[in-house]
Parts: structure tokens; C-alpha cells; sequence
């Protein structure tokens, strides 16, 4: 098949199948998978116009709202972390979509800052995972709580969807104003910065906007890393934020076509549906079989992704 905007010709069978798998497993950590699926479009498919942004961000709207909804279903969406990652990212990944456009057409040096960004939060994240001390007692305390009550849950009932109703308490808001925002998971209490939280967003917007990967990949590991959040927790919020920011890239990049009649600036939608129609069973699933992976593999897979991420605008950089 024949995708005009890319100018590719790829079986209609590979993008689904492969953005299937891709988030399958990302999702678990917050993370959709556009990240994966730029290079696969660069390398593998020859996808190499300006547009291949855009093409990757509808991707994310098309395929991020099954995972949210199960995360939604099971009680896990904490909405004023939500919220905040929202109003964080909004602004930023306009800034992100003209910088990309105007400025920076081949991003080559800003891919070496990104990697060095990535690999200080993978090697610390890293670090964490190897280190055993009383001061991570308490919040893998609740992930392990959590963790034998899905399997508890598992021998007392048949029933599939039961889950939906099993988690409904994990998540109780204690406090959320303009300074700081608390809440409980399976009785550990968790309170992270308001601004903090929002600098953070409006910076992995502007990422996001720029590179057409959402801005997961960056956003949930510091969530884990620097904020000592429960990754059972954060997912949604981060997987929320990613999809934000995807309708706005999409959004702004189809409006400022126009403006570039030489450029390829507006997605493939063709394309971009079928990566979102594979991702979205892949996102429904991998929320779904969240719960019945260990906390410690879904912070080790982070880590795995962003390193090697890192790694690869290195080797781009060095190109």
C-alpha cells in the first residue's frame, strides 16, 4: 500500500501489528511507545519527511485512550496529578511544534542534550533499582501490597472484569492545591511539589512537541525516579499527558501546513491510524496486564527504554 504524505510502501498488516506489540509493553510504565515507533518509521519504513511528527503524535491519539480508560476502570488515575501534567504539557508543546519547524529541521544537536537528560535518569533509576535500603521500604511496601492483593483477587474469582471494581480505594487524594499535591496508596502517603510537577510537564511538552514522541518515555520515569511515585500509579496520569500533548502537536502541525507548501508538515492519517489501531488493543491489554507485573520488572523495563534511547541519539549524533 501506498501512503502519499510518507512516501512509503509498506503492507497494510506491519504498522498495526508492530505498534501492537510496542505498546503492548510500554504502556505498563506510562510510556506509549511513540518513541519506538519514530525510528521504526525512519530506519525501517524510510518515513523521513518533517511530517513523520505529527504521523507518530496522531498515533497516540488514536491509541492512548484504551489504556487510560483501563487505568480509569481499575481506580488508578490519580486526576489532580492528571490535571497538572495536563496543564503542564498544553502550553509547551506549541513552543515544541515551532522550534521543531522553524529551527530545528535536522534536531541533531539537541538529540546529544536529550541523551545525556536520558541517561542521567536511566542510570539513576538504575542505581535505585540496586540499591536495597530502608528509604524505598515503604513504597515498595504498597506495590507489594498491591501486588498480593491482585493475586488474591485472581483465586477468588472467574471473572475477568472483576477488576474493574477491585482497585476503586487503591487511590485516595489527601490534599491538592497550589503548592502541594498528596495522596494515599494502600495506606503509604505520597506528596510531591505542585510547580515542580508542572515544570516538569511543560518541559517533556516541549520535547514532545519538538520530537513527536508524546514525551512518556521521560515524564513517568522521573515520576518514579525523582518524586518516589508507585509506577501502579503514575501510568495513567503520564499516559493522559502524552495523549494531550499528541492532540495539540497534531493539531497545530496540520494548521501551520499551509505555511510550508515545500514541506511534508501534516501527518500521514492513513498511516497514523493504523499505528493507533494496533496500539490501541496494545495500550487496553498492557493496562490491563499491568497489575500482574512486578513494580521492580515495570521500573527495570523503563529503565531498559530510556537508556536505549539515549544510546540511539547518541549513535544519531555521532552519525
Amino acid at each position: 500500500m501506498l501512503f502519499q504524505t510518507a512516501g512509503i510502501e509498506v503492507s497494510p498488516w506491519i504498522p498495526p501489528l508492530v505498534a501492537f506489540v510496542i505498546s503492548f509493553f510500554t504502556s505498563m510504565g506510562g510510556v506509549s511507545g511513540a518513541f519506538l515507533l519514530l525510528p521504526f518509521q525512519m530506519s525501517f519504513l524510510g518515513y523521513v519527511n518533517p511530517s513523520v511528527s505529527a504521523t507518530n503524535q496522531l498515533y497516540n491519539i488514536v491509541a492512548i485512550p484504551s489504556g487510560v480508560y483501563r487505568y480509569w476502570r481499575e481506580g488508578r488515575m490519580v486526576w489532580p496529578l492528571t490535571w497538572v501534567v495536563v496543564a503542564g504539557t498544553l502550553p509547551g508543546v506549541f513552543i515544541g511544534a515551532i522550534v521543531r519547524v522553524g529551527y530545528l529541521p535536522n534536531p541533531r544537536h539537541f538529540k546529544l542534550f536529550a541523551a545525556c537528560v536520558l541517561l542521567y535518569i536511566g542510570i539513576r533509576m538504575l542505581l535505585d533499582l540496586l540499591k536495597k535500603n530502608s528509604g524505598n521500604a515503604s513504597k515498595a511496601s504498597s506495590e507489594t501490597r498491591f501486588q498480593e492483593m491482585v493475586q488474591r483477587h485472581r483465586q477468588q474469582t472467574t471473572d475477568p472484569d472483576a477488576s474493574g471494581g477491585m482497585t476503586t480505594s487503591a487511590v485516595h487524594v489527601t490534599h491538592f492545591n497550589l503548592k502541594r499535591l498528596g495522596y494515599t496508596f494502600y495506606d503509604d502517603v505520597f506528596d510531591v511539589p505542585f510547580w515542580g510537577i508542572f515544570a516538569l510537564s511543560f518541559i517533556v511538552g516541549i520535547v514532545g512537541g519538538i520530537y513527536g514522541i508524546g514525551g512518556g518515555a521521560i515524564i513517568a520515569p522521573f515520576f518514579v525516579t525523582f518524586f518516589k511515585l508507585p509506577v501502579y500509579t503514575v501510568a495513567g496520569a503520564a499516559l493522559m499527558g502524552t495523549f494531550v500533548t499528541s492532540v495539540a502537536g497534531v493539531v497545530f502541525y496540520q494548521a501551520i501546513a499551509p505555511l510550508y507548501p515545500n514541506v511534508s508538515v501534516a501527518p500521514d492519517w492513513l498511516l497514523g491510524v493504523l499505528f493507533g489501531l494496533g496500539g490501541m488493543g496494545g495500550m487496553y491489554f498492557g493496562a490491563r496486564c499491568q497489575k500482574f507485573v512486578p513494580a521492580k520488572a515495570i521500573k527495570w523495563m523503563l529503565a531498559c527504554i530510556i537508556i536505549f534511547t539515549a544510546v540511539k541519539y547518541v549513535m544519531d549524533f555521532l552519525r
